[in-house]
């Protein structure tokens, strides 16, 4: 509960500055920056392809809404619309000021700007409007670590109770906080940092952007999948023979049907806009969980096994 607040009161912190170079920021739009278009000059299907995985991340962690579950009250009407609405507002924040910073800074400048919404700031108001510009993005990343630290506990914990990771994920700490999976996550993330740290700190950090985007998208290539074929048992019937007539309400299975189809397509393409180095990685990364699997796997057969010969005797 007190990390809910934290991330309540440190959203509306760094949705502020957000705000006021989205507004403020369009009295000094210049058009010409948007011209050319596509300055790589390749294919807009190419372009876009090559920037879709890294614009992702900006949602990050929205299906994480579900984790809390137990811990919100009523699940069932909360999170779907904290999932949506949160998720609307936050595209729609982040396309109107993203448009007024490439609107104020020039792509020659904007390209090789390590500060994109600063600079910004810096135009408008001077050395002030950047510091507070500043102090914003530093509250935006304190407000992002403590959701992460948040989720990188409580997703291993939800994974080992339903029998998935090993029980020391699930285990609390005196002060009921899931211990050992923050600092499993914390190691593997400093490993992580540590492999890249050559590269510096920019191609690091979008490394692990990357790496992070693509190990969600697994997750969203199954769900769709799943979704697609429970809707697709639902159009056909019960056993899979298809009905006879449309009956009412067959409407419904047919739109998951659509947006299972569309979740599943969006999100291989973002796979692929990861790019070869990535989805290598993502695929290593994807093997070194199968040997975890393979023995949970193994243990809740010999459990319930015997299970069924204590029940039977």
């Amino acid at each position: 509960r007190a990390a809910g607040h934290v991330q309540l009161v440190t959203t509306v912190l760094k949705l502020l500055p957000l705000a006021a170079i989205g507004t403020i920021g369009f009295l000094y739009f210049q058009p010409e920056h948007f011209r050319p278009f596509n300055p790589a000059g390749g294919s807009p299907v190419t372009a876009v392809t090559a920037t879709v995985t890294l614009t992702l991340w900006a949602f990050m962690g929205l299906e994480a809404a579900t984790v809390p579950a137990a811990d919100v009250r009523d699940p069932a009407r909360t999170i779907p619309r904290a999932t949506i609405l949160g998720t609307a507002v936050a595209a729609l924040i982040f396309i109107i000021s993203t448009s007024a910073v490439m609107g104020i800074i020039a792509p020659a400048d904007l390209a090789v700007s390590t500060a994109p919404f600063a600079d910004a700031a810096g135009s408008i108001w001077g050395e002030a409007g950047r510091l507070v510009i500043g102090a914003g993005a530093t509250v935006a990343c304190f407000g992002a670590l403590n959701g992460w630290i948040l989720l990188s506990g409580q997703l291993p914990r939800a994974a080992a109770q339903d029998g998935l990771l090993p029980a020391a994920f699930a285990r609390l700490g005196p002060r009921g906080t899931p211990s050992f999976g923050l600092i499993f996550a914390a190691s593997v993330a400093t490993v992580l940092i540590a492999m890249n740290y050559t590269r510096g700190l920019v191609q690091a950090f979008t490394f692990l952007i990357l790496l992070s985007t693509l190990a969600t998208l697994l997750a969203y290539v199954f769900a769709s999948a799943t979704a697609l074929l429970l809707a697709v048992r639902e159009r056909l019937g019960g056993r899979g023979a298809p009905r006879a007539a449309q009956a009412p309400g067959t409407a419904a299975p047919v739109r998951r049907l659509v947006v299972a189809v569309l979740a599943f397509g969006f999100s291989f393409w973002a796979i692929a806009g990861a790019g070869p180095e990535i989805v290598f990685w993502g695929f290593l990364l994807l093997v070194a969980g199968v040997p975890v699997f393979v023995v949970m796997r193994a243990r809740r057969g010999g459990s319930g096994e015997a299970g069924r010969q204590a029940g039977g005797g």
